[in-house]
């Protein structure tokens, strides 16, 4: 079994589990989401804290888009206010971009955005029902590996720092039927930084600060219970 095929069956067990121990209500105060998401981030380094070897004038860098099955969980305290979390891990690289072009830096990091939204839901317009959020975030990234660029520097360790930032989200929400089940269109812009470290065999050679702000982009099917 593929690593994809866990995933999905891993995130897809909770909201069946739900479904099975419960009766579906279109007004319900808990919602499970199932989706497709991408997850788009920037990755351009904005300041260079530490250079021992020399980088060239226009360095730069780039993430690798992610697209990963993720899960959303949803508890309504009226029918206009709800709080929200998901669940994912996306693996990302990290490669070279301007001076630093074809070069792969970082190989296989994983990022686990932990998230909390406050969501605001419109409930006047028929059958469409968008929805604002905000909240905090944090990224927790682990598992990152020297990429081939890197290892000819003298790199032997890269680390990715955790950082928390901010959410904000908008989307809508349509009923498929009267029974619960619901299609969902989601996107999220976070605001987030993290620090780079590159270090070899005498201490730190490279340290550097990079904007990640990542769009994060779902659509898929929820139930409400």
């Amino acid at each position: 079994m593929t690593l994809l095929k866990t995933t999905i069956i891993a995130l897809a067990a909770p909201v069946a589990l739900t479904t099975a121990a419960h009766a579906g209500d279109p007004n319900g105060k808990f919602q499970a989401k199932i989706l497709a998401t991408g997850v788009l981030p920037n990755g351009e380094i904005s300041s260079v804290l530490t250079d021992n070897v020399g980088l060239p004038a226009g360095s730069q860098t780039d993430v690798s888009d992610s697209y990963v099955p993720t899960i959303a969980l949803e508890y309504f305290f009226t029918q206009n206010f709800s709080v929200e979390t998901i669940c994912c891990i996306t693996p990302h690289d990290v490669d070279g971009a301007g001076a630093l072009q074809g070069g792969e830096l970082i190989d296989d990091a994983i990022v686990l955005p932990a998230t909390i939204t406050l969501k605001y839901h419109l409930t006047n317009l028929g059958a469409v029902k968008p929805y604002i959020g905000a909240g905090p975030a944090h990224f927790f990234i682990f598992d990152e590996d020297v990429g081939a660029g890197s290892a000819p520097l003298g790199v032997t360790d890269v680390d990715l720092s955790d950082e928390f930032g901010l959410a904000l989200q908008a989307g809508f929400d349509v009923p498929i039927d009267d029974k619960g089940w619901i299609f969902s269109l989601d996107a999220k812009r976070y605001f987030i930084d993290t620090t780079a470290t590159f270090s070899g065999a005498n201490g730190v050679l490279i340290q550097t600060d990079h904007d990640l702000d990542p769009w994060v982009v779902s659509a898929g099917i929820g139930y409400r219970f």
